[in-house]
């Protein structure tokens, strides 16, 4: 295995700290769906040495990395937090894409874990994209705000939900897009059910006592594949 001269450009000029790059290992590890077993076979190495790098802060050899953005997928770039101050989508794009719409079961098992998403809305200054962390419950888009924000402002008004995800290393994406309306929930028993049971914690903090539920009226999305990660025809 061997590092390109760009991944060598970037690694050199974005220090990662020691920590970051064994959470991002363990990211992409888990992404993929393989156990440390594996990746560690595939990049010759022991098992529990990359337990000990996905678990302590540590610092990690040139080539260790190489080998292990070999095995997942990905670049030195990535796995050193190359990216984190940039807007995703920076990589080249995949030689041989193919976009596909997805069916409405797809969307929702993409949008189920959870997790942040952007709200599209009109003010009085003119449209706004605003994120917010969110869950899916019962069919419906549920996140919480302040009553002031301007994410409360979709209450009682048409809104569009997107949400997506790109991987960089393999040039493949996807996006989901919800309409439909806004509506504040106010029953002190659903406040209180969601609070145990679906509460999306904003990682702004503070207190955030607004619940904002979307109930969906068309549900879209798209995916970008390539030829090397498409389904085949016989593929059961």
């Amino acid at each position: 295995m061997f590092m390109s001269t760009t991944d060598r450009g970037r690694a050199q000029g974005r220090p990662a700290h020691p920590g970051d790059v064994g959470r991002r290992i363990a990211h992409r590890r888990e992404q993929l769906g393989l156990t440390r077993e594996q990746v560690a076979a595939g990049s010759g190495m022991a098992a529990n040495y990359l337990e000990y790098l996905e678990s302590r802060p540590a610092a990690v050899d040139l080539e260790t990395v190489t080998a292990l953005a070999g095995t997942l997928g990905t670049s030195v770039w990535y796995l050193l937090g190359g990216g984190l101050d940039l807007p995703p989508g920076q990589a080249s794009p995949a030689v041989r894409p193919a976009v596909e719409e997805l069916q409405p079961w797809e969307c929702w098992a993409k949008l189920e874990p959870g997790g942040v998403g952007r709200v599209a809305l009109a003010t009085p200054e003119g449209p706004e994209i605003l994120p917010v962390n969110y869950r899916i419950l019962d069919g419906t888009v549920l996140y919480r705000t302040t009553a002031r924000s301007t994410a409360a402002a979709a209450v009682g008004e048409r809104v569009a939900f997107e949400v997506d995800r790109l991987d960089e290393a393999l040039g493949t994406g996807w996006s989901v897009l919800v309409t439909g309306p806004a509506h504040q929930v106010t029953e002190a028993d659903a406040v209180e059910w969601f609070g145990r049971h679906a509460d999306p914690r904003p990682w702004v903090g503070g207190e955030r006592d607004t619940w904002v539920r979307i109930r969906p009226h068309k549900v879209t999305g798209r995916i970008i594949r390539t030829v090397e990660t498409m389904p085949s025809d016989d593929t059961p």
